[in-house]
């Protein structure tokens, strides 16, 4: 019985090992022969929705294969983080993740998958200052004015969730202003922008694709860049350097991951796909105009670049003793 039982046990090992040559061994040009599930962990509507809705239709056209978007919120974007992280390493399963999993890597270390281990990047997709804005009917024109009316009332201020840029904006802005708001976290920029038109909120400071359509509409008032340059189709809005708040100048990004052990040869059929979309006119003007930076980088330089991140925002998170709640 013990016999067998080895016997059926290296026969499982040796099973694993020809799955994972015939990964290896695999001609890219056999990749992609079924259909691509893009998860995104967050609900729809967000910067990493839109910005993987994009993509997903440019790399659908292009290989003539369906790159199908799988919303997946909930627990601070770590559902579906460890779908993807548990996923068959074989590049069928893809992650549009953001900063916000960077800051996860320290604020939930019971987390479900290890970030650094469990994921590889693929490339950093694109990146955008966040902006703040206000609802029209809030009697406000400025930063100032914001900072004022908390003095009157406290203010409810929304973001994508907790540990998120937005959440780490708004405690910034705090921290500079001294404005008297309570932060109410929710599970995505969408949400938040939602809960802002419908009344519930008083601000958020968010990414300008989540905002945009409805500040074009007038619904919304943006009130500030919160970085050093002005944003293209914003023009006329300051940013918070010019309004004497250099420091409050958070970049958010959005960048693209799969399973750790998904072989090099796919990792690159997919990165030389997704960065050429991006570099294409049409699809660069309209991601330039949801307020996005294109980055498409190579693998080697986002994995460092998510590396950095990852220390950057832990020491943040460490040093301001930032909680999960």
């Amino acid at each position: 019985m013990q016999r067998t039982a080895a016997y059926g046990f290296v026969l499982a090992l040796v099973g694993v090992a020809f799955t994972q040559y015939a990964l290896a061994a695999a001609p890219a040009g056999s990749y992609p022969a079924k259909t691509i599930r893009y998860v995104i962990p967050f609900p729809p509507g967000g910067i990493t929705d839109l910005m993987a809705r994009t993509i997903a239709q440019k790399t659908s056209d292009a290989w003539k294969q369906s790159v199908v978007i799988d919303n997946r919120p909930g627990g601070n974007a770590l559902m579906g983080a460890d779908l993807v992280a548990k996923s068959s390493p074989d590049g069928y399963t893809w992650l549009g993740m953001t900063i916000t999993h960077t800051v996860n890597a320290t604020l939930f270390p019971q987390a479900p998958y290890n970030f650094s281990k469990d994921l590889t990047a693929v490339t950093v997709l694109g990146s955008l200052p966040l902006v703040f804005v206000v609802p029209q009917s809030l009697p406000v024109k400025s930063l100032a004015d914001v900072t004022a009316l908390s003095r009157t009332r406290p203010l409810n201020g929304g973001s994508s969730g907790n540990g998120t840029p937005q959440h780490l904006a708004f405690e910034l802005y705090r921290q500079l202003s001294g404005v008297n708001a309570q932060h109410i976290p929710f599970k995505g920029g969408g949400p938040s922008t939602i809960a802002l038109l419908g009344g519930h909120l008083d601000f958020i400071i968010t990414g300008l694709p989540e905002c945009l359509p409805h500040i074009r509409s007038g619904r919304l008032r943006p009130l500030a860049v919160a970085g050093a340059a002005r944003l293209p189709p914003i023009p006329d809005i300051q940013t918070t350097a010019e309004l004497g708040m250099p420091s409050l100048a958070i970049t958010s990004w959005t960048g693209l991951m799969v399973p750790a052990g998904t072989p090099k040869h796919i990792v690159a059929r997919i990165n030389a796909e997704v960065t050429n979309a991006l570099k294409q006119p049409d699809t660069a003007d309209r991601v330039r105009e949801q307020g996005f930076d294109v980055v498409a980088n190579t693998p080697e330089a986002a994995q460092s670049f998510m590396a950095a991140e990852v220390e950057r925002w832990g020491r943040l998170v460490r040093e301001a003793n930032i909680k999960a709640d």
